[in-house]
């Protein structure tokens, strides 16, 4: 019997009906170890390189872990992977909840999705029973009234889904996928895939159990994380204010984007500071399946009630974009969620403009007449309407920033901050070097949580010089050693979602090693993971990740961040006079990976 895992493979192709069914290999997950894992070896192994993201022939993949589901606490999440609409390399995103546990307590670790549906549909599972239903009169709907509508024809509110909304169906290449409303793969467009193949949602109902190899030894192992992080100096606050924290935070050391990352001091923070929010319109707050760690909230304003926002949507849609109305960021989280859409790349796109115009290269005449000028709200709620439905000037912005400044050029696609496409998140890296190392590196482009280097920020000196043999790792400021931490904390954050588990935790609370993972495994599985045999897993997905994307068209020239992050320094803050020198930090990276000087594997 295998344990940990649900034990079954389940593929969909979506243009012929067929249903297949396969076994979980204990070996072959020996080497992939689930979630991010198993969807990019299967990508790796599987997608033809020269297709077209939107064309059926792409996969479309749902994967979880091993530890996903069990009593590890926050082992809630699930990975949605395929060649990325948004970049045309390798796509993925995460998302918490309870979607993930739903699917390992069906019995299946992967869904595996091909071909494309003639008309709308939704995929139901519930144990054993696979359908491929009609979705024509969940079309146009939002992600919560499809969510409601799904369940109320299924007749069970304990059925998980992840659905799409307009912005998926009308094929924004930065659409999102939601997992019951508000928990969200944002990233790389895996809602426009979906919408791509005509899907509206995936539905599912398991009411299996889940076994372990070792019930005593998993269960004391689970005890001993509930503790560390109960115990971590960070959790009352995390606890409290989740990831808006940071709003606070970055702008403390100087790095808080600002009117698009031209400040890193947002003189205004306190207005839309995540302490504000809780302080007056948090209602409660919320954790996903099995998690002590409370960092969700719900709240109220008196337009919109809903859940969040991370800090990134909350920045994207403030200090970001020159705002200083944290009542009209909220409205915007939950109007993105519903409409499905990522608040990152449409807040980029945004910024861009804003810019553009500032600068004089681009004027409102290239917007259909909106004022795209700093803090105007009103123009950004009615072109984010327009991107959603790709009407007017927003059928330009539904492709993301590299393709829009390309459009328009005149010197526009200098403020166009992406890496391989892929819009870069609310952290200017100029005060945090190793985190400019990773979204320079970063498989998927523009990104922070391939690595989520977030020991730079702790000034433990001691500690890693004890680890790593590099004080300067523990100093933000510092280039020094970055490429080591990030190629440590790469291994790391991949752990994590091949387990899968949330990173918040995982990696940026520093919980979850290489040593207690295995434990972890060994207890869950019954399956000889030691931890060499979890490390030489992981380094095998890193570089099977590489060779794709090098097959894609990646070259080590992409591996680099827009020119304001090397080339001007910051000019007030904590971080004021820094740049990142990210070539030769990209260069140490290289070689501690045994990589050649191009950014090939030797292997």
């Amino acid at each position: 019997m295998l344990h940990g895992y649900g034990g079954t493979i389940l593929r969909v192709d979506l243009t012929s009906g067929q249903i297949q069914r396969e076994k979980t290999d204990p070996a072959y997950m020996l080497h992939v170890i689930g979630g991010r894992g198993l969807n990019s070896t299967r990508l790796y192994d599987e997608l033809k390189r020269d297709i077209d993201p939107l064309a059926p022939e792409n996969l479309l993949l749902i994967g979880v872990g091993p530890l996903t589901g069990t009593l590890v606490a926050a082992s809630a999440f699930m990975t949605i992977s395929g060649k990325s609409p948004m970049t045309g390399i390798l796509g993925d995103s995460a998302a918490g909840g309870h979607f993930g546990a739903e699917i390992k307590q069906a019995g299946y670790d992967q869904l595996v999705m091909s071909g494309c549906r003639e008309k709308p549909c939704y995929l139901f599972i519930a144990d054993d029973h696979v359908e491929i239903r009609d979705a024509s009169h969940l079309w146009g709907q939002d992600i919560w009234q499809t969510t409601a509508a799904i369940r109320r024809e299924l007749n069970d509110n304990a059925i998980q889904v992840a659905a799409i909304g307009p912005a998926g169906e009308n094929l924004v290449k930065y659409a999102t996928v939601a997992c019951n409303n508000s928990r969200m793969c944002g990233r790389t467009g895996m809602g426009c895939l979906f919408g791509s193949k005509n899907l509206k949602a995936v539905a599912v109902r398991g009411r299996g159990r889940l076994t372990v190899a070792d019930p005593p030894g998993f269960l004391e192992l689970c005890r001993d994380l509930d503790q560390r992080i109960m115990i971590h100096p960070e959790y009352e606050k995390r606890n409290a204010l989740g990831s808006t924290l940071l709003m606070k935070a970055l702008n403390g050391i100087g790095i808080l984007p600002t009117k698009h990352f031209q400040q890193g001091l947002c003189k205004y923070v306190a207005k839309v500071s995540g302490e504000t929010l809780a302080q007056e319109y948090k209602v409660k707050n919320k954790s996903c399946f099995n998690c002590n760690l409370h960092c969700s909230r719900y709240y109220l304003t008196k337009e919109v009630e809903a859940e969040g926002p991370e800090f990134e949507t909350l920045c994207s849609y403030t200090s970001r974009i020159g705002s200083d109305n944290l009542e009209f960021g909220l409205k915007m989280n939950a109007f993105l969620n519903r409409m499905g859409m990522d608040s990152l790349s449409s807040g980029e796109t945004i910024g861009w403009a804003m810019e553009c115009v500032q600068k004089g290269l681009l004027t409102k005449d290239d917007f259909d007449g909106l004022n795209l000028t700093w803090g105007n709200c009103q123009a950004v709620e009615k072109l984010l309407n327009m991107i959603i439905r790709r009407e007017g000037i927003g059928d330009a912005f539904a492709e993301g920033t590299r393709s829009l400044a390309r459009r328009f050029g005149q010197g526009s696609e200098e403020y166009a901050f992406h890496v391989k496409g892929l819009d870069m998140i609310c952290g200017d890296p100029r005060g945090i070097k190793a985190f400019g190392l990773t979204y320079a590196i970063a498989s998927r482009g523009g990104d922070h949580l391939r690595a989520e280097p977030f020991f730079e920020l702790t000034e433990r000196y001691d500690e890693a010089e004890k680890r790593w043999g590099i004080r300067e790792i523990a100093d933000r400021l510092a280039d020094k050693g970055k490429a080591v931490l990030v190629e440590h904390t790469e291994r790391q954050a991949l752990l994590t979602d091949c387990l899968t588990m949330c990173k918040n935790i995982g990696l940026s609370m520093d919980i979850m090693d290489f040593d207690l993972a295995s434990q972890l495994l060994r207890a869950g599985t019954g399956l000889n993971f030691t931890p060499d045999k979890v490390d030489a897993a992981l380094i095998g997905v890193i570089n099977r990740d590489r060779k794709m994307n090098i097959d894609f068209g990646v070259t080590a020239d992409q591996d680099t961040l827009p020119k304001r992050f090397t080339s001007e320094p910051l000019q007030e803050g904590a971080s004021k006079g820094q740049v990142v020198p990210v070539k030769r930090m990209v260069k140490e990276y290289y070689n501690i990976k045994g990589w050649d000087e191009k950014g090939v594997p030797r292997d």
